[in-house]
């Protein structure tokens, strides 16, 4: 069976469900989630996505991004997913919410109702090899000097909650 996403509309109430695929093929914007976990130093845990992922395989991103499924409240998809991609639980918060539209190449695309969240975990992940390859804690600062240098390398909506929404999280 086909995983689905929750349809919303641009004030984030649920207007229905619609395949994965689908939802990225046809631009449909649906409820997503971006998780960002730091250690005791305030560094950042980014994972490298698989390289076999849909999209935006073998780029670095955030510490987990999903979407929760339908008639899966987001509370506790953040906590599900988190700890099925990185092997571990922490509390986390909500922190913001924000809606981005990113062309993906291959015919794909985001449109998403993000929200954000922030944790603190200290330790290694144990990575699914189903949804990243490689995993580091990095400083913020050495974080935005790498993607002024290596901006390709990273996701479209990390860069984004970086460069828009850095404050809140």
């Amino acid at each position: 069976m086909a995983e689905k996403v929750i349809l919303v509309d641009k004030n984030n109430k649920e207007i229905g469900f619609e395949e994965k695929m689908k939802a990225h093929i046809e631009c449909k914007l649906h409820r997503a989630f971006s998780i960002f976990v730091f250690n005791s130093k305030k560094e950042l845990l980014l994972q490298r996505r698989a390289k076999s992922k849909y999209h935006c395989g073998g780029l670095w991103t955030n510490t987990c991004c999903s979407h929760p499924r339908p008639n899966e409240p987001l509370h506790k998809a953040v906590y599900r997913r988190l700890k099925e991609e990185m092997g571990f639980n922490c509390s986390l918060k909500e922190v913001c919410s924000f809606m981005y539209k990113a062309v993906l190449g291959k015919k794909l695309y985001e449109y998403e109702y993000d929200h954000v969240f922030i944790g603190k975990y200290e330790g290694d992940p144990n990575l699914n090899p189903e949804e990243a390859d490689e995993w580091k804690w990095v400083s913020i600062d050495e974080l935005k000097r790498d993607i002024i240098k290596n901006a390709e390398k990273y996701t479209p909506w990390f860069k984004i909650i970086l460069e828009k929404y850095l404050d809140k999280i």
